[in-house]
């Protein structure tokens, strides 16, 4: 609407000039493509105000942050199967042991990293099905610092400083 008046009306130009700001400011389809090419920093991110909480330029962030734990997750679990895989013949018993050390050491962190893949991929869907960045149990948004710290997080702050309270209250 406010297109058609510029062009009826060019001697008002100043006027419409200025609906047509605001209209472009007030209307999100406008904008979120813009916000959509140019991927978000940190900085950006935690500037935006409270009633953008998961619009899609955050969403795309967080995506591409998640997706790139996933990789460099991946990635990781490779180059630990390569390096198993090359079998040292060591005659020293101490030295032997020192390198099956290094292999369980490797392992356990890989084991850590594969329980790691599977939050990440558990929030990549989340996102897909929009309950990223919402706290399980409460319902309420979790912290966009909370997020960048721990984008696998699902619970906020204050529910997980809870359960961790249960947890050693109770030994759950």
């Amino acid at each position: 609407m406010v297109t058609k008046s510029t062009k009826e009306a060019p001697e008002t130009s100043a006027v419409t000039a200025t609906k047509k700001t605001v209209a472009v400011k007030a209307t999100p389809k406008a904008v979120k493509p813009a916000e959509e090419t140019t991927p978000l920093t940190e900085a950006q991110l935690l500037k935006m105000p409270e009633s953008d909480y998961m619009n899609a330029a955050q969403i795309a962030f967080f995506r591409a942050r998640l997706q790139l734990l996933e990789k460099d997750l991946l990635s990781n679990a490779g180059t630990t199967t390569e390096n198993l895989r090359e079998t040292q013949f060591v005659p020293d018993p101490a030295d032997r042991a020192t390198i099956e050390e290094e292999h369980a050491i490797e392992l356990r962190t890989r084991d850590r990293e594969r329980k790691l893949l599977k939050k990440v991929q558990q929030c990549i869907s989340r996102l897909d099905s929009g309950e990223y960045g919402w706290c399980e149990e409460t319902g309420e948004p979790i912290s966009l610092r909370r997020l960048l710290a721990r984008p696998t997080a699902t619970l906020s702050l204050e529910a997980q400083e809870r359960r961790e309270m249960r947890q050693k209250m109770f030994g759950d």
